[in-house]
């Protein structure tokens, strides 16, 4: 089975997303000071770094080439983390703010491809992407956790 152009690019996109993540990760964990909401961004990196490989194991078994960076909307986005977190009293909260509209962006596109009635995915894909998803929820409800801890 080869994918088609446009599960290709929804599967590039979300691999795309995963770097952007990965790396507004990091930015978070130089900004946090309270250490339990630094060991949640510090897997958060270790489970995008994971997701990333994943995505581009995947596009590969059904013969495409997977993206190779973030993009400059994640770039921007990072910026933007970076000002408004210097501007705040309390930058735990500002990070744990980003990360709960990420996840819930990336859970949005999660759902947008799963209910695509268009896009056959292979049963290996759509369980990969069912996986990374409620993950990515379970991330959510944690962030929330510690965004009520930290304000």
């Amino acid at each position: 089975m080869k994918y088609t152009e446009k599960i290709t690019n929804r599967l590039n996109s979300l691999l795309e997303k995963t770097y952007d993540a990965e790396k507004g990760y990091k930015l978070g964990v130089e900004k946090v000071e309270n250490p339990s909401v630094k060991r949640f961004l510090e897997n958060k990196i270790e489970q995008r770094y994971n997701f990333g490989h994943q995505l581009k194991s995947e596009i590969l078994a059904y013969g495409e080439l997977p993206e190779k960076g973030g993009s400059l909307k994640g770039d921007l986005h990072r910026t933007w983390m970076n000002l408004t977190a210097t501007l705040a009293s309390n930058e735990d909260e500002t990070i744990l703010n980003e990360v709960e509209r990420g996840e819930k962006s990336f859970i949005e596109e999660y759902d947008e491809i799963l209910k695509d009635k268009d896009m056959v995915l292979a049963p290996s894909t759509e369980n990969l992407l069912i996986a990374q998803r409620d993950s990515v929820q379970s991330s959510l409800n944690t962030a929330k956790v510690y965004q009520e801890m930290v304000s």
